[in-house]
């Protein structure tokens, strides 16, 4: 009787023991894809967007080269005038007028073309044009003496021994600032005139100071150069003119 009762109970720990076991806690596809997933990248900084402790861009006064000066010349010549690397920076004027207009410029000048007639000159400025002047200034003015009436008292009343009261004097000044305006003029400021022997000349200015008083309307600058051939017998002349700027 024992031994009939023990043979099923063994069977069912052996069934129990080999039956595979189950996980727990299975896992959800949607976290492991989340998981699986690499992190994003952080965007790159936008170069557009300048830092906040950046400095502002220096000003240069860069201005833009107006076209050669060419000539040819009636012994078949060509002279050649031009400029690059212009700049033309207003700073302000060491007057602090207001009608005062000042520049730091420069520049490099180039001549060339004298081939068998050798030697000249390179003369290079600026063109100063104003749009008002006002040079003129006039004072008028006027002076007056009036007062009271002056009169002789023959009976000694009034106690002033015949010499009445004559009453108060005044001393009248009157003047008048009187400024004339005047369409503006163009000046010419002759930096540097350099003479040569070569076919070729070079003259290059930095940071040239030019300035202009009493003007009070609109200023434009511009650069100039001429250039000079001097022959025995002849000379040949030709000229660059920037481009004007306005200020």
């Amino acid at each position: 009787m024992l031994h009939r009762l023990g043979i099923p109970a063994a069977a069912l720990i052996l069934a129990v023991a080999g039956a595979p076991l189950a996980p727990a806690d299975p896992t959800d596809p949607a976290v492991a894809a989340a998981d699986a997933a690499p992190a994003p990248e952080a965007a790159p900084p936008d170069d557009a967007v300048a830092p906040p402790d950046a400095a502002p861009p220096v000003e240069t006064g860069a201005a833009p080269s107006g076209p050669p000066g060419i000539a040819h010349t009636p012994d078949g010549r060509m002279l050649t005038v031009l400029a690059k690397d212009e700049t033309q920076l207003p700073v302000a004027p060491l007057t602090t007028s207001l009608s005062s207009r000042e520049w730091l410029v420069g520049a490099t000048f180039t001549g060339e073309g004298m081939d068998s007639v050798k030697g000249g000159t390179l003369e290079v400025g600026y063109q100063i044009g104003c749009g008002i002047e006002m040079d003129k200034v006039k004072l008028n003015g006027s002076i007056g003496l009036s007062g009271g009436q002056l009169a002789y008292d023959t009976t000694g009343a009034s106690g002033t021994n015949g010499l009445s009261d004559i009453g108060a004097i005044t001393v009248p000044i009157q003047g008048q600032i009187e400024v004339a305006p005047r369409p503006g003029t163009v000046t010419a400021v002759v930096v540097n005139k350099k003479s040569f022997k070569g076919n070729s000349t070079r003259v290059t200015i930095r940071d040239v100071h030019v300035k202009i008083d009493n003007c009070v309307g609109a200023s434009s600058l511009r650069s100039y150069a001429v250039l000079t051939s001097s022959g025995p017998d002849a000379d040949d002349i030709v000229s660059y003119y920037g481009v004007p700027k306005t200020f």
